[in-house]
């Protein structure tokens, strides 16, 4: 790590401690009942109630169980591991989603023990997508960010397992393989994304990209605030001008062995703090999780520690844009024209809209790298957030395939996703008197127009752009959403990659 300005932050601090805690973590270790401290009971509306639970239909009855989709009971014993019984609806209903759901709501309701094995019973869903639904509900649902507490109650999942009528060893232990790679990519992200501002610089993120690299099979290519005047990238020089802390283009790639299926760029908003700058935010709980401004960012690093180990067969690009956003006697201001890689001009409306600009240069370059298609990431628009709320993100897109990626991935991931009209008669919108386009539309369709904007750096290139504004976080825990930084948009963009492919 880089020394960190405040010097009572340690430069020890450890950046992922999630990641430390999902290596200590046995998925798929043993189904022995006895050596769990809890064993949790999949109960559906219609099906037979497991002898080994001590309760019949009825008596659960009474005890208000009614085997509703993540409904738990606790019933006590006077010795051996804690039985408990977890709902899962009508048979014919169950779905992969639901398999998360209902994993996540077992280790929350088995909060106190660290072993524990679910037994699922028969079910309509294939034994391997099954599994690897249990473990990603459960490993992600038991997730917590306790890095800065003193003392913590939070217990960490040692080991799980799942027993499925019919379901062979091997393709459980196949799934746990693949659901490690997939709560990586999140955990990662929602380490990131949860860490304070003072703690995760832009430069620190590049080191711990650099670290991560190493470990998962990418290599990284850091550029520093010289590097980025010699590049031209107005855009993310302008947004950080008003800070203390230099900004990092931080560049990511990953090569297949073998002819590659095509190569993908990524892109991702990393705002390390978004103050709003001269067009300062509101002091309300919306500012306080602008240390999340940086999960586009999150999202695409997290992916990239994937992509070696879930065999992805296309080569892979990531530019993820990195500074923060802070008032001073330097920022940028209103009134403001920045020139974007490629010699664009931006007049600057609103220096809340920073995001598009730092990402406009990130454009730029991926199609100066020839890539076959952009995905591209942001926390960028409230706009979203008032559409969608924070259970599902927009999508928009300038191709139908790239559109279909995305919305496959994300039915895929269980991170829903709505495809908005990339409507081209907001374009007007952006025009600027005094430069080629500027930051910021009217006040109506906020999150298309911020499309827009990027969809002018993307030109005929395939392209994807999802803003996760209001996936960024959870209120409180909700299934497997920890409360904190959701991670939202790895396991998407993991699972997009892994499709990925041009169309013949």
């Amino acid at each position: 790590m880089s020394p960190n300005a405040n010097a009572l932050i340690p430069e020890t601090f450890p950046p992922l401690p999630g990641l430390d805690a999902l290596a200590e973590v046995a998925l798929g270790s043993s189904s022995d009942h006895g050596a769990a401290d809890a064993v949790g009971y999949v109960i559906t509306v219609d099906g037979d109630v497991p002898a080994a639970l001590g309760l019949d239909r009825d008596a659960l009855a009474r005890a208000g169980f009614e085997s509703k989709v993540g409904q738990t009971l606790t019933i006590p014993t006077a010795e051996g591991p804690a039985l408990i019984a977890v709902g899962a609806g009508a048979s014919e209903e169950q779905t992969e989603t639901n398999l998360r759901d209902i994993a996540a709501a077992f280790v929350r309701a088995a909060s106190t023990h660290g072993d524990l094995v679910l037994e699922l019973g028969a079910t309509e869903v294939d034994a391997e997508t099954a599994a690897r639904a249990l473990f990603e509900g459960a490993v992600l649902g038991r997730y917590k960010y306790t890095a800065l507490k003193t003392t913590s109650t939070h217990v960490p999942l040692h080991s799980f397992d799942v027993t499925i009528d019919g379901g062979v060893k091997e393709a459980i232990q196949r799934a746990a393989s693949a659901a490690t790679i997939a709560v990586r990519a999140t955990i990662v992200a929602r380490d990131l994304a949860n860490t304070p501002p003072g703690h995760l610089t832009a430069t620190n993120l590049g080191d711990i990209a650099v670290a991560l690299g190493e470990e998962f099979g990418f290599s990284v290519e850091l550029f520093d605030k010289a590097d980025l005047i010699g590049l031209g990238c107005g855009g993310l020089l302008g947004v950080n001008q008003g800070s203390a802390e230099e900004p990092r283009m931080i560049k990511l790639q990953y090569r297949p062995e073998g002819r590659a299926t095509g190569h993908l760029g990524l892109v991702g908003k990393g705002i390390m703090y978004d103050s709003g700058g001269i067009s300062l935010k509101p002091s309300d709980p919306m500012h306080l999780l602008m240390k999340m401004d940086m999960g586009g960012a999150a999202a695409v690093l997290g992916a990239f520690t994937g992509l070696r180990d879930a065999g992805v067969g296309a080569q892979v690009t990531g530019w993820l844009m990195a500074t923060d956003n802070m008032p001073s006697g330097t920022s940028y201001k209103l009134g403001d024209v920045l020139t974007a890689r490629g010699g664009t001009t931006v007049e600057v409306k609103n220096t809340d809209a920073e995001g598009r600009l730092v990402m406009m240069d990130a454009l730029v370059l991926a199609n100066e790298d020839e890539v076959d298609a952009i995905i591209d990431i942001a926390t960028l628009t409230g706009a979203a957030l008032v559409a969608l709320g924070g259970a599902t993100a927009p999508v928009f897109a300038n191709e139908r395939w790239m559109a279909r990626l995305a919305l496959d991935a994300a039915a895929a991931t269980d991170e829903p996703l709505w495809e908005l009209p990339l409507e081209t008669k907001y374009r007007r919108q952006l025009d600027s008197d005094i430069a080629d386009i500027s930051n910021l539309g009217g006040p109506f369709a906020g999150a298309t127009t911020a499309a827009l904007f990027l969809a002018h750096f993307v030109g005929e290139t395939p392209w994807a752009h999802l803003d996760i504004a209001g996936t960024m976080q959870s209120e409180k825990d909700d299934s497997w959403r920890s409360s904190g930084a959701t991670g939202f948009g790895a396991r998407l963009i993991l699972e997009a990659a892994k499709r990925f492919s041009i169309p013949s």
